[in-house]
């Protein structure tokens, strides 16, 4: 990478100090990523360097010496039945000390954003806590604890998942969530359809009715890959072993790749391979400079304390703009018909997909649970323009929702690090949210791991795997955030369009009263 200009770092320092937008947090975490961006870049190839530079690769703006990991997943069950020596506290011994304890540790985990990113699967993590305390109780003591999370912890990719077990507290975290309609915690729902009764699938979904939270992910499927209770959900999207999680996360631009190639033979056979090892390389050497020099898994106390497993962690290998590449592509082989509306379109994206899931599982990797990288489908940037998040359909080209979940269901089988695909539904849903239960037990029949909706009209909605609420983006020129995710939120509206998502209705709803 290209030496600094001093004149540049102390501008941009200097533009930082002087913001009357940012907080004095917010400020000390932009000058901290100036400070870490001026070191030297870990040793790259030199053609891995210049397709960084190029925008063919992208390492996600996480800074030049990664010194922590991108992504920790603590065991935190292991946290509260042993306390922590580090943090000089005892075993939790009831409800109250169980969320002290969490609040505590939460303030001192790492992440790319300062922040945890994984609070935890919370109803199963407390509830061997609750004791003799009532549903009341719960719900008084959760009310305040999620509202500790969005005033101190005030990012969205923050994350908590719940279920798929039916507990009095995955109901009362629930109703809170919908109540409180907060940016922070985002949230998943873990659906299994052994475990997961169909009320409190219906509890979720009226739930997105109102906040457009939370996310549903496909336990079984899951499962299938960590083993129960081996994984968490954690920021947008990101599947990752517990007591580990990803040690950094770069990313693929598709659309870039196709512009390199002359024909769809040479995108598979030559221009794919190339790029998606130079991504490899990118990873390895990041991964490399966080477990070999920066002394993060020598001296952290989640490790001397068991809450982590260096060996549990995992590079993310992100891909994003399918959709781009794959209407390049069809204009080299003479078509016209376009991705999520064409079938010849969309099969042709499912063998991209494909490829790349088999690349992943061929190579080996350095510093990686497994031995591998786990294949992810990237939510974006706000600094994306004309790029598509993962395997999305662009905004404002979305079919109705039956043929859009058909276009991208073959996808999820792929991406074993996580997969996401935004529906936006029109308001009418409020009045009919079975339509939207079917809709999700619909997609996880046909193998899609994740199902998430926005619904039109509600405040807060999601951009790409964060939230943000409109409110906010109105008055963010004028007085800035206490929240650090409505800043790329503004600058999303600007980019990538996501403002311009179809809401479609889901079924009959129009006919329906709400009662």
């Amino acid at each position: 990478m290209s030496s600094i200009n001093r004149d540049d770092f102390l501008e941009r320092c200097r533009a930082i100090v002087v913001s009357s937008i940012l907080s004095p947090e917010q400020k000390s975490q932009q000058l901290a990523l100036e400070a870490e961006n001026a070191l030297p870049y870990p040793q790259l190839p030199p053609q891995v360097t210049q397709s960084l530079q190029e925008g063919i690769l992208c390492d996600m703006s996480e800074g030049h010496a990664p010194y922590k990991p991108r992504y920790i997943l603590p065991d935190y069950e292991r946290y509260l039945a042993q306390g922590s020596r580090y943090l000089e506290l005892e075993a939790a011994q009831d409800f109250d000390d169980a969320l002290n304890m969490l609040t505590i540790l939460y303030h001192h985990i790492p992440s790319v954003t300062g922040m945890p990113v994984f609070l935890g699967r919370l109803d199963q993590l407390l509830t061997p806590h609750v004791g003799i305390l009532t549903e009341e109780q719960l719900y008084v003591r959760m009310k305040r604890f999620w509202r500790y999370l969005d005033r101190t912890l005030p990012d969205a990719f923050v994350h908590a998942d719940i279920g798929p077990n039916d507990t009095t507290l995955t109901r009362v975290i629930l109703r809170v969530d919908a109540e409180l309609k907060q940016v922070v915690p985002n949230l998943t729902f873990l659906h299994h359809s052994r475990h997961t009764p169909p009320s409190l699938l219906t509890q979720v979904v009226e739930n997105i009715c109102e906040s457009s939270k939370p996310h549903i992910a496909n336990a079984a499927e899951y499962d299938k890959i960590f083993t129960p209770n081996n994984y968490g959900i954690a920021s947008c999207y990101k599947a990752l072993p517990l007591a580990g999680g990803g040690s950094t996360m770069c990313r693929l631009n598709l659309k870039q790749v196709a512009l390199r190639s002359n024909s769809v033979g040479d995108f598979f056979t030559v221009q794919l391979p190339l790029y998606a090892r130079q991504l490899i390389s990118l990873l390895e050497a990041r991964s490399d400079f966080l477990y070999q020099q920066s002394a993060f898994f020598e001296h952290s106390f989640l490790v001397q304390e068991g809450l982590i497993d260096p060996q549990r962690f995992v590079p993310i290998f992100g891909v994003f703009a399918l959709a781009e590449a794959v209407d390049i592509l069809q204009e080299y082989a003479g078509r016209t018909g376009h991705y999520g509306q064409n079938t010849q379109a969309n099969e042709l994206g499912y063998l991209i997909s494909k490829q790349l899931a088999e690349f992943i599982a061929e190579t080996p990797v350095k510093n990686a649970w497994r031995q591998r990288a786990v294949l992810h489908s990237q939510a974006g940037c706000s600094s994306d323009i004309g790029a598509t998040p993962g395997a999305r359909i662009p905004h404002g080209e979305e079919p109705d929702p039956v043929t859009h979940l058909i276009a991208v269901a073959p996808h999820h089988q792929y991406y074993n690090g996580g997969i996401s695909d935004i529906l936006t539904l029109d308001a009418t849903v409020k009045h009919n949210p079975q339509a939207l239960q079917q809709l999700c037990l619909g997609a996880f029949a046909s193998g899609m791991r994740e199902f998430t909706a926005n619904v039109s009209g509600n405040d807060l909605v999601r951009v790409a795997g964060y939230m943000v609420r409109l409110s906010d983006l109105e008055k963010f020129r004028r007085e800035g955030s206490r929240l650090n995710t409505t800043a790329p939120g503004v600058e999303a509206t600007r980019n990538t369009k996501f403002m311009q998502r179809r809401p479609r209705v889901a079924c009959n709803e129009q006919s329906k009263r709400a009662y």
